[in-house]
């Protein structure tokens, strides 16, 4: 009797894209038919504005929004992306209260049906991010993408994802420098491509610079020219960004508002954005110092980002690096196309079997030891996913638990680094001051996010956190981290010193104060000694004077030695009177 073969229908495989998130316009792209698309709308339009309008039967996403932007600015929400991550304000409309996450995720959801219309088992994707966006930016992210139904792969640093683009795209090897300068933010990276291996040498950036900051400009010089100081800012920024992007083919433009004619000539343009242009050099230039790699040594200059376009600014970091930048894919396209070969080499694709992928980590990760010092225990540029340990003990007796603060930064102590956030480690046994072993773990994953753990050894007990979004993290002083720490080495290192010495003065001044106390019978002379040991300290750290609280310690820990010696063998000769000596080799003879 033959057997009927019963085989369960298997499920169609669903294929990832790669999406980009940008401040003023957004895409998504998939590997299709052997090749990478960028996907288009209805209109055969690849670019979607990042704009959302909400109305109250329902919510516009894209050119239709934009239209609406100086008709209804306060249903309509543009650049978005500067707001994830940094404020959990919530912003009120005909529909209800929304906050960045719901603005973001609404262009998600459009991005994802327009590639659904496509293959409508899409529901995975990697997203860009810049650079340089904190642990609170990138959890948002993920949050907005969790609520558009995005299933996130990988979070991919928008630099990184335009270096895919052209090393797998182009063939390039070699040292390649990316230059994104994207609606608003700025990012610069330092990657090293070989045989479809694609290591983050080092990376830079400033999330507060970007196109839109080009367009605050315009608007500052059609008003320092406008008759009268009453006027509807929504409309002059679009005004402005068209100006803008007239002027990145034309040699002026003229700007119309409220009556007002004014001409912006590509000269007086190029004078405006110079300083910008300056700051992204100079943000080019640390990166270059933190590889120890001369620009001579760059083989490929890589432009990102609408900004790009314009002229002068590539004959500025053509200037720069001696050499012209590749701009032979589409500045506004690149990232979503690496986005797009990232997700495929992610979900299986054999196209892009060989590639691999390093990213770095931007700033140092680390905790806040006693005196105030900071603790470095991922060092910045350390290639992700990372997990590095380091172990801890109490300061204090019958210490059972300790508050860990979680810090980002370059700097020596803890007040300049940036913090990310605090968590308790309880419950441990009472143990003198020194016997607790407390093991600190850092994981960072492939995208960028962070979680810290602490364990006591001898009991067990432990404590995790993951660093949410709610972390309050200012990008300025990201921004700044890295020249802080350079500008203030000298001041850094003669601040730590003192720290550590404070601390170890604190430590010998408990000991004694311990001493005193337990030690009631004490010889008048002795305990003389060790009350002035004591003020020794006490006015050596009034002080706070390196030299001085060094030479007491050395001072204090002589007298300390004498007094100790002094009274172990007090303690002998009591414990030895009455009691008979044994002549050991007598007895053997």
């Amino acid at each position: 009797m033959p057997l009927l073969q019963i085989q369960e229908p298997k499920p169609a495989k669903s294929r990832a894209i790669g999406i980009d998130l940008g401040t003023t316009h957004s895409l998504v792209a998939l590997h299709h038919e052997s090749e990478i698309k960028v996907l288009l709308d209805e209109f055969n339009e690849a670019l979607l504005p990042s704009v959302v309008r909400y109305l109250p039967e329902k919510i516009e996403v894209g050119h239709a929004a934009k239209n609406a932007f100086t008709t209804d600015p306060q249903n309509t929400f543009m650049s978005i992306k500067r707001l994830i991550g940094k404020s959990q304000s919530q912003f009120h409309t005909v529909a209800g209260k929304v906050d960045a996450v719901q603005i973001s995720a609404e262009i998600l959801q459009a991005l994802l049906k327009r590639a659904r219309q496509l293959d409508e088992n899409i529901h995975e994707a990697v997203i860009t991010v810049p650079a340089y966006f904190d642990d609170a930016q990138r959890q948002a992210t993920k949050a907005a993408a969790k609520l558009a139904g995005v299933k996130v792969l990988r979070l991919l640093n928008e630099p990184t994802a335009a270096a895919l683009a052209y090393g797998l795209d182009k063939g390039t090897q070699g040292t390649c420098l990316v230059y994104d300068l994207g609606g608003g933010t700025f990012d610069v990276s330092l990657l090293q491509l070989s045989q479809g291996v694609f290591e983050v040498l080092a990376t830079a950036g400033d999330t507060e610079l970007g196109g839109d900051d080009i367009d605050d400009l315009i608007v500052n010089w059609v008003l320092e020219r406008l008759p009268t100081s009453a006027v509807n800012k929504a409309d002059l920024r679009l005004l402005a960004r068209k100006a803008k992007e007239d002027l990145s083919i034309y040699p002026s433009t003229v700007i119309e508002f409220q009556g007002w004619q004014g001409e912006l000539t590509l000269t007086a343009f190029n004078q405006l954005i110079h300083p910008l242009i300056e700051r992204t050099l100079n943000i080019c230039q640390r990166v270059l110092k933190d590889a120890a790699i001369a620009k001579e040594a760059i083989e490929h200059v890589v432009l990102v980002g609408g900004m790009t376009r314009a002229l002068y600014l590539r004959q500025q970091v053509e200037a720069f690096f001696g050499q012209a930048p590749l701009t032979d894919l589409d500045p506004d396209k690149v990232v979503a196309i690496g986005a797009a070969i990232q997700a495929s080499i992610l979900s299986g694709d054999p196209t892009f079997k060989n590639a691999l992928l390093l990213d770095v980590i931007p700033l140092s990760l680390g905790i806040e030891m006693m005196g105030g010092m900071a603790e470095k225990i991922l060092m910045r540029n350390t290639p992700i996913p990372a997990q590095a340990s380091q172990s801890f003990t109490t300061y204090q007796d019958n210490q059972t638990g300790l508050s860990l603060h979680v810090l980002q930064g370059e700097r020596e102590l803890a007040k300049d680094c940036q913090s990310l956030a605090h968590f308790e480690l309880s419950g441990f046994p009472a143990m003198p001051a020194g016997k607790a072993r407390i093991e600190v773990t850092f994981r960072i994953d492939c995208d960028g996010l962070l979680n810290v753990s602490a364990i006591e050894k001898l009991s067990g007990i432990e404590s995790t956190i993951d660093i949410k979004a709610t972390a309050d993290l200012n990008d300025e002083s990201i921004h700044h981290s890295i020249e802080d720490a350079i500008e203030n080495a000298k001041y850094d290192l003669l601040a730590r010193k003192l720290s550590e010495k404070l601390l170890e003065a604190e430590q010998l001044h408990q000991s004694i104060e311990k001493v005193l106390i337990q030690e009631g019978h004490l010889l008048t002379k002795d305990r003389q000694a060790l009350v002035n040991a004591k003020l020794m300290l006490s006015k050596a750290m009034q002080s706070q004077v390196l030299n001085n609280i060094t030479q007491a310690i050395k001072q204090v820990d002589v007298l300390v030695q004498e007094f100790a010696t002094k009274h172990l063998n007090e303690v002998l000769a009591k414990t030895l009177v009455g009691k008979a000596i044994v002549d050991v080799e007598a007895d053997f003879s």
